[in-house]
C-alpha cells in the first residue's frame, strides 16, 4: 500500500512542502542559485512537479517557482524518477541520495554534481516535512527515524 492514496494527495502533501520550501529564507535562495530547472517524476501515484530555479518566480516572496504537471517547452536540467514513497521517506532524511541512486530507487538525469551539492540546501526540508503533515492532520505519515 503507498503512502499517498492518490495523485491529488501526493500533491497536497508534497506540493506543501515545495511552497514552503521555495519562500523559505534560509532553503530557497540556495536552491535559487544553483540555477537549476529540477524536474521529479513520481509513481504510484503519478505526479510530476518541476522546481524552475532557472528563471524569474512568478509568486511574490517566492524565490523560484514550483509547477505541478507538464511545461510545456521545458528542458529540465536534471530528472529524478522514483516512486512516491521513496520521495516520502526521502523528505523525512531517512533515505541516503547515494545509495538510492546506486540502488536505482532513485534514476537521475543530467549533472548528478549539482544535485549532491544541493544536498546541504535542502537538508531543513526533513524537519519541515514531518512537521507539515502534522499541521496537515496526517500525524501517521510520519516516519520515525531509526
Amino acid at each position: 500500500m503507498s503512502v499517498f492514496k492518490d495523485s491529488e494527495e501526493l500533491i497536497k502533501y508534497l506540493g506543501a512542502l515545495y511552497d514552503e520550501a521555495k519562500c523559505d529564507p534560509e532553503i530557497a535562495p540556495k536552491i535559487k542559485q544553483s540555477g537549476l530547472s529540477i524536474q521529479y517524476r513520481y509513481d504510484d501515484p503519478a505526479g510530476i512537479v518541476s522546481i524552475l530555479a532557472d528563471r524569474q518566480p512568478t509568486q511574490e516572496g517566492a524565490f523560484f517557482d514550483v509547477v505541478w504537471g507538464e511545461v510545456a517547452g521545458l528542458k529540465p536540467d536534471v530528472v529524478m524518477s522514483m516512486k512516491a514513497d521513496i520521495a516520502h521517506q526521502f523528505w523525512h532524511g531517512t533515505i541516503n541520495l547515494m545509495a538510492a541512486l546506486t540502488r536505482r530507487q532513485i534514476v537521475a538525469k543530467g549533472p548528478i554534481p549539482k544535485i549532491i551539492k544541493l544536498l546541504p540546501a535542502v537538508t531543513p526540508m526533513y524537519e519541515m516535512y514531518p512537521r507539515l503533515l502534522k499541521e496537515m492532520g496526517r500525524p501517521e505519515l510520519v516516519v520515525s527515524k531509526k
